[in-house]
């Protein structure tokens, strides 16, 4: 399980830096890299980015058990 914790650390680390593109220069990196806000491969990494911070939601407290069993040994 906890490659895909990296796996959704990852993509949310991509959703941030991308926010942080339309908050400072109103510039949506994934859409211009796709085509546009509407198009299919857009909107779907909008959807695995969006499943991503629900997966990090719905395990954080199994997440924070698991690195600080690992950083014990």
């Amino acid at each position: 399980m906890k490659s895909i914790d990296v796996i959704a650390a990852i993509l949310l680390v991509i959703g941030g830096l991308n926010w942080a593109l339309v908050g400072l220069f109103q510039f949506d990196l994934v859409a211009a890299i796709f085509g546009g806000v509407d198009t299919f491969l857009a909107r779907l990494v909008y959807i695995v980015v969006g499943a991503a911070a629900v997966w990090q939601i719905a395990q954080f407290k199994a997440i924070q058990i698991r690195w600080s069993q690992t950083s014990m040994n």
